[in-house]
Parts: structure tokens; C-alpha cells; sequence
């Protein structure tokens, strides 16, 4: 009796073999020709963009320009605009200020004179027509002012220590060291400036110019000069009256030593 054999599993209807798949290849190739897989073409970089990309990169540039340039000139344009008008309306107003001026110095012609008593040097000098003259000189002896004058354009204003006036005039009774020693104090601060003075029809005596502060309220030029025992003083109390006191009253000043 043999062995019995081990029993295989049941491993199920036998399988049939496999079949090769055709291959389908596309008409008019032959079978079993497999072409590798289609690949899309490389794209060439066309360099005529280059040109393209600087042509418009001018053009804006140049439009930019343009737009600033014409920015420029117009804002130049209008400040010129501006600078020359300024200048035609200075001009006309400096124009218009030298005529009236010049109308002014018209009027001041022909001069008026003033002349003072003998007794008290004989003092003289000429002055606009326009101003008005208000002198006190009846000659008192006793007087430490003998001759008091007041002189302005138009009208005499109030005789106070507020108003200045065009031009003033005194004969007074202490001497001319005394008269000039009242600056020393201003001249000392600065706030005076003392220089010598001659007058042109009377250059033998020898006198003094002060400008500046000439006291708590005024301020001007006045001339001081010797006269006898006592001490001549014309001067103006405002700024604006030295061109006048310098041009029309000093070269007519003359007096009898």
C-alpha cells in the first residue's frame, strides 16, 4: 500500500494564459511602432520687444520732459511776469514821488529872509515861501532870549515839547562854552556827535555842528556859534528838514561878529 500524498488547497479553475494587447498604433504607421510623446515647441525670444520696450521708454520720457519743461516755462514766465510789474509800478511811484518832489522844491521859490536886529548881530538867512515864521526879537535887553524864532511849512503848530518844528532860531544871553557843555553828557553815551562849523558868508568864526539827540525830545542838527557875549543857535528838530536846513538855510546864514 503506498502513502497517501498531502492534499494540495484548492486553489480554483486553472487560469488562462494571457494574451499579448495589441497594439493600435495611428493610420498610415506601422504596428508596433510606439513614437516617443509629442513635446511642445520651445518659444524663441524675439528681440525686436527690445527696440520696442526703448522706443516707448522715450516716448514717455520725452512726453515727462516736455510736460516739465513746459511746466518751467510757464512758471517762469509768470514770475518774470510778476518781477516786471513790480518794477513798472516802482518805477512809476518813484516817477510820480520825484515830480511831486520836485513840485515841492518849486514851491519853496523864490526864498523869503529873515533879518534880525543890529543890537543883537544883525543876524540873517532866507527860507522857503511855504513855511510860515514866528520870531520874538523886540530886543530886550533883560531877556535871556532876545531872539526867539519859530519856523515851519504851512503854519506854526503849538510851541511844546511834543511838536518839532522846521527850524529854530535863538540869540541867547550865555556864552557858547556854556551852550555846548549841555551835550557833553549825550556825546559821552554816543547819542551826540559834535564836529566844527564855519559858516560860508562868515568863515572867520569858528563854531559847531551837533547832530543827533539834541535833547530829551528832539532830535536834528543845530549849529552853535559865538556872537559877541552871547551864542547864535539855528538849528531842526526833525530828520526830515535837514536836506532844507542844509541847503537853504545854512548858505544863507550871516550875522555881524
Amino acid at each position: 500500500m503506498q502513502p497517501q500524498q498531502p492534499q494540495q488547497p484548492y486553489q480554483g479553475p486553472p487560469v488562462p494564459p494571457q494574451m499579448p494587447q495589441p497594439m493600435y498604433n495611428q493610420p498610415g504607421t506601422p504596428m508596433g511602432y510606439n513614437p516617443a510623446p509629442m513635446q511642445k515647441p520651445k518659444k524663441e525670444f524675439n528681440f525686436l520687444i527690445i527696440p520696442l520696450v526703448v522706443f516707448i521708454l522715450l516716448t514717455l520720457g520725452s512726453a515727462g520732459f516736455g510736460y516739465w519743461a513746459f511746466s518751467e516755462r510757464n512758471t517762469y514766465k509768470f514770475q518774470t511776469d510778476r518781477v516786471v510789474e513790480k518794477a513798472v509800478e516802482i518805477a512809476v511811484t518813484e516817477a510820480e514821488t520825484k515830480k511831486d518832489n520836485e513840485f515841492l522844491e518849486e514851491e519853496k521859490k523864490p526864498l523869503k529872509s529873515y533879518q534880525g536886529p543890529s543890537s543883537f548881530g544883525t543876524v540873517k538867512f532866507s527860507y522857503p515861501k511855504t513855511w510860515s515864521a514866528q520870531v520874538s526879537d523886540d530886543g530886550k535887553a533883560t531877556s535871556n532870549t532876545p531872539v526867539d524864532g519859530y519856523l515851519h511849512p504851512n503854519y506854526i503848530p503849538t510851541q511844546n515839547d511834543t511838536n518839532s518844528f522846521a527850524l529854530r532860531i535863538q540869540v541867547v544871553a550865555s556864552s557858547y562854552d556854556s551852550e555846548l557843555k549841555k551835550f557833553d553828557a549825550d556825546i559821552k553815551q554816543g547819542k551826540t556827535k559834535v564836529l566844527p562849523y564855519r559858516a560860508q558868508q562868515i568863515p572867520d568864526v569858528l563854531g559847531s555842528r551837533v547832530e543827533g539827540q539834541l535833547d530829551n525830545k528832539h532830535r536834528g542838527v543845530m549849529i552853535l556859534i559865538p556872537l559877541r557875549d552871547k551864542t547864535l543857535k539855528v538849528w531842526t528838530e526833525a530828520d526830515q528838514f535837514v536836506k532844507d536846513f542844509d541847503t537853504n538855510i545854512l548858505p544863507s546864514l550871516t550875522f555881524v561878529p
